[in-house]
């Protein structure tokens, strides 16, 4: 009987680490285009203070969420980026999550295609992965990003993303 115990137990462990780790890439859901006027929503966050230039082509904001400490050792924060705007290649050591809460927009990993992102969607940056993210020329785009392991680095800002490397096709 104990056995069977340990079975069971050992069955519902892995079928629960099955679920918690099934959605681990970027996720995205079906949903209807968004207009290109953007998206006139009421913010959830403030907009925050204007992102440095030497970082960010283009307009952007970024608010602050949670004040650093040593117990959550976690960066969050919304960044509203204004069409057009995106940030330079960077990369982070222990990687990061953007939750997009409003508009449309772009993520690239070096190397690999640009992706559409939308609101809804979740993007895992994996550690010490170089990347960037912005608005569509067409639209806004709000994401909350959240860098885990803050004690491993929060980022290391690069090059800007060039204006052929934005507007390419894939």
């Amino acid at each position: 009987m104990k056995t069977r115990n340990i079975q069971l137990s050992l069955g519902f462990a892995l079928a629960s680490a099955a679920l918690l780790t099934a959605g681990c890439q970027e996720q995205t859901t079906e949903r209807e285009p968004e207009s290109a006027a953007g998206n006139a929503t009421q913010a959830i966050f403030q907009k925050g203070e204007k992102a440095p230039a030497e970082n960010f082509t283009g307009t952007a904001w970024v608010t602050n969420l949670v004040a650093p400490d040593s117990i959550y050792t976690t960066a969050t924060g919304s960044v509203v980026f204004e069409a057009g705007a995106r940030t330079n290649w960077h990369s982070h050591p222990p990687g990061q999550l953007l939750l997009v809460t409003e508009g449309v927009g772009y993520h690239q990993i070096e190397g690999e295609h640009k992706q559409t992102i939308r609101k809804g969607d979740v993007v895992k940056c994996p550690p010490n992965v170089t990347h960037w993210h912005g608005a569509t020329p067409d639209s806004s785009m709000t994401h909350i990003y959240i860098v885990p392991n803050t004690d491993e680095g929060i980022v290391n800002w690069k090059q800007p993303v060039t204006d052929e490397e934005f507007n390419r096709k894939n």
